[in-house]
This record gives structure tokens, sequence and C-alpha cells, in this order.
């Protein structure tokens, strides 16, 4: 491949990413982090109109891309695995480290109320107010060891504050969706989120790898120690900095102007047979996902002994393979549709969780056959459940269709994670099975495949307009497998011949 080819790929990588639903992130206070246009206007956005205008979108559309990795930086100190970082240094337990990184997810019941905050006050004031708030909540943490407080109600706070930017960081992220569909016209929307993906995915990495640094260097072996409040403050700056890049951009849609929501809308996603299927599979799948997900952190640290540095090269490595095959996966849909798709890369990642039970804390090496089957085979997953229910929902009703699928995922996810929780912290955290030493999180980890499998089997329910929908497993690899041509027909044998 030359090199002006790679940077071709390279480039449609990233703008197919920008898409692309996120991994594990949903509802989170980045707005950067979650699909772009998911929950925009189907309308295009509005034109230029004169040279002012248009030099005024692009000083905003600028202001967004700077926004955006400076909100990336919010992330690496304020992410799940920080989370997770403080839930060990305060001894959460399996049962309430499920609860916490389930938050995000179960925060997703309030997308119809967030909804109706952005179509009353406006896209931009809901999401100056809702994203600043959300990341300022992190300050009680940066003060955390100086508070005086009992070790429960140290517990206690950071649930809250978890709690108070997840709730927070969906409406805000509701808010910045729709701001940005009425603000970037239709035309230019995949090259600009293309670049800022690029940018912005560029600035996570880097940021992830400073934050895992600065935890290794100063976590103590027992309690909080000062990384992870400085971090706690870190984010807070980086709150209070992309607030005020947020403030330069305007909003082309001012408060008055959207139309109202009505609550009988909410309702109509229930009525269609095709959604059901799809709301039927997006329950079971993220409930299959969430009964394992949020551990695999705790196991990475608390089992496998593995660095922060090392979880940031994971992730890293993860992200770079999920660039490289985005595009392939793109062009598939384009070709066979997005539920095939959907259904293969199911059934392929039903096979992640059980790698997880390979590596030891002396032996990594397997996680490289995860990076390989998670970055290729999520990449296609979230291309196809972002395009199949943009193909479900009609035009007039998608707003009510998008926010009753990421409710019923969110808040499916958020049960089984409890309930995963709650598994592991039953049973003993080593145990002896075959001649084999296992740990708690390995069983979540088998009975996670065996769940994603069956929800695998669910998507051969749906029915996609304009496609034809993949029934069986057979017929998924003939359609996406190149079909072998036909051999040519053998000349009639002569008579006399005999069997070879």
């Amino acid at each position: 491949m030359s090199p002006a080819a790679l940077r071709r790929h390279v480039l449609s990588s990233f703008a197919s990413l920008a898409t692309a639903v996120p991994l594990f992130r949903p509802g989170s206070s980045l707005p950067g982090s979650s699909a772009p246009l998911l929950g925009a206007p189907p309308a295009d956005g509005p034109g230029p109109g004169s040279t002012r205008a248009t030099g005024r979108l692009r000083r905003t559309m600028g202001a967004s891309v700077v926004e955006g990795m400076f909100a990336e930086v919010f992330t690496a100190c304020a992410g799940a695995t920080v989370l997770t970082a403080w839930a060990i240094a305060l001894k959460l337990g399996p049962f309430l480290v499920g609860v916490m990184t389930a938050l995000p997810f179960f925060a997703q019941f309030v997308q119809f109320p967030a909804a109706w905050l952005t179509s009353t006050f406006g896209h931009r004031r809901v999401a100056l107010t809702a994203v600043c708030l959300s990341r300022l909540v992190m300050f009680p943490l940066a003060v955390l060891p100086w508070l005086g407080l009992s070790f429960s109600a140290q517990q206690q706070l950071l649930l809250a504050v978890a709690c108070a930017s997840a709730l927070l960081g969906v409406v805000g992220n509701n808010a910045w969706v729709a701001w940005m569909g009425e603000l970037v016209p239709r035309s230019v929307r995949g090259r600009f989120f293309g670049r800022r993906t690029a940018l912005t995915t560029l600035a996570g990495t880097l940021a992830s790898l400073t934050a895992g640094l600065l935890m290794d260097r100063l976590r103590k072996p027992e309690g909080v120690g000062l990384g992870l409040p400085l971090l706690a403050l870190g984010a807070c700056v980086m709150g209070v900095v992309t607030t005020l890049l947020m403030a330069t951009q305007h909003d082309p849609a001012p408060p008055g102007t959207t139309p109202r929501l009505e609550l009988k809308g909410a309702l109509v996603p229930l009525k269609d047979a095709t959604a059901r299927r799809v709301l039927g599979y997006q329950m079971a799948w993220n409930a299959a996902v969430g009964v394992s997900a949020p551990f695999f952190a705790l196991h990475s640290l608390q089992n496998l002994k593995m660095t922060f540095v090392i979880m940031a090269l994971h992730a890293a490595a993860v992200a770079g393979v999920r660039i490289l095959t985005a595009p392939l996966w793109g062009k598939m849909i384009d070709k066979v549709g997005a539920q095939p798709v959907l259904m293969a890369c199911s059934l392929g990642i039903s096979t992640i969780p059980v790698l997880w039970l390979l590596p030891s804390a002396g032996t990594l090496w397997p996680l490289l056959f995860d990076v390989l089957l998670a970055g290729s085979l999520w990449s296609g997953h979230g291309l196809a459940i972002f395009a199949l229910p943009l193909t479900v929902a009609p035009r007039k009703g998608r707003p009510f269709y998008l926010a009753a699928f990421a409710t019923a995922g969110g808040l499916a996810y958020a049960a089984a994670a409890a309930v995963g929780g709650a598994i592991a912290a039953a049973l003993p955290q080593q145990f002896m099975l075959g001649g084999h030493e296992w740990v708690n999180l390995h069983v979540l980890f088998v009975l996670s495949s065996v769940a994603r499998l069956g929800a695998g089997l669910l998507a051969a329910r749906i029915s996609e307009p304009g496609a034809q929908p993949v029934r069986s497993v057979a017929e998924m690899a003939a359609r996406l497998l190149p079909r072998l041509r036909p051999a040519p027909a053998l000349a009639p044998a002569r008579s006399g011949d005999g069997e070879g």
C-alpha cells in the first residue's frame, strides 16, 4: 500500500469511527464520546448563508475540535479505569464496583427528560450547564483525603459523585448531540467529525498514557494516595477549560425554535414490531455484555497485576485495530446491510470473554488475541448497531426510537452489571476446579460468553428494511464470505471408462 493510499485509509477509518457508537461509553459526560449524530435531527443543518456566517461557523467548529481534545483529557482523569482504581483504593468490592461502573448505563433512563429539557431551554444552554456540572462534580474527590470522613462515608461520596456525573452527563450529551446536529451542515459532517475524531483519539491516547504513568508512580499499595486526587483535580480543571471553549460556540437554533416533544411519542417504538425486535436484541445484548464488562479493569489490576500504563497501551492497541478495520466494515454494511454484520460481530464477540481465562499475572501474551478480536469485531458491531436503528426508525419519530433503544439497552446493562457484581461477591475470590486455579470473575466471563452467543442469535429475528436479513449462521457465512465461482461442467464420460 502506497503512503498516499495508507493516509486515505486511516482518514476514512476515523471518518467511519466518527459515526460509530463507542464501546462502553454511553451517557459519558464527554460530548465527543457518543455517536456525534445519533440524536441529531434528520433535517439538514443550516447552510453558511454568507461570508460572515461561514467565518463564524469555522471558528465554532475549530473550537469544538479543541474542546474535544481537552474533553479526552478529562476522560483520562475521570474515566472508568480511574474510577475502578478509586473503587480498589476504597475497597468497594465487586458488587459496588459493578454498580458504580454501570451508572452511566443506568442513567440512560433520563434520556426522555433530557430530550424535554433540550427542546424547552435550548441545546446550547442545557449542554453548557449540564456538561460543566458533570465535570466539576469531581471536585470532592480531589480533596477527599483531607475531608476527615470515615471510610464508609468516603465510599458513599465516591458513589454519589459517580452517580451525579453520570446523570448530568446524559443530559449534557443529549443536548450537545442535538446542538451539533443543528450546527454542522450535512455537507461537511463526515469530514468534520472524521477530523475531530482523529485528533481527539490522539489526545485521549496520550492523556491515558500520562494518567497511567502518574497513577503507577504515585499510587500507594493501600489507600487513596496522592495520584487519584490529583487526577480528580485535573478533571475539574479540564471541566472549566472545556466549558469556556464550548461557550465560544454559537447555537443556530435559539431557545423556543425547537419543536416541543409530545409524551405520547415515547410510546411509538413499542407499537412497531421491527422496533420491538431491535429493543429485544439491545436488552439481551447489553445484559450479556454488562454481566462482565465492568470487571475487566478490576481483573486486570487485581488479578493480572497489570500497571495502568500497560492497560493504556492495551486500550490504544484495540483502538488502533478499530481504526484500521472500520472502513472495511462500512463497505460490508453498504454491500449486505447492517443486520448480517451485526449478527456476525455479535457471535464473534461472544468468544472474547473466554480469552480472558487464559492470561495470568506472569503471562499476558494471550491478550494479543483480545486486541485483534475486540478491535476488529467491536468496530463492525459499533457501525452496525449505529446504522440499524437509523434504518428501522422512521424519520418523524426518530428521536423517540433512538431514546428508547438507548434507555432499554442502558437499563439492561446496569441491571446485569449489578447482578454480576452480586455473583462475584457471593463466590470465593479464588477456587480450584479441574486441577486449575480460578478466580470469581472468571465465572462472570463464562456467563457473559454464553449470554452473548444467545443474544447474537436474536439478531436473526431482526428485519432490516431494504435488506435481506440473515436467518442462520450458514446463511450469514454465505453472505459475508466471497462467493466461490462455480466449477466448470465436466465433459460426459465416454462409455467404457471406469471409475478412478
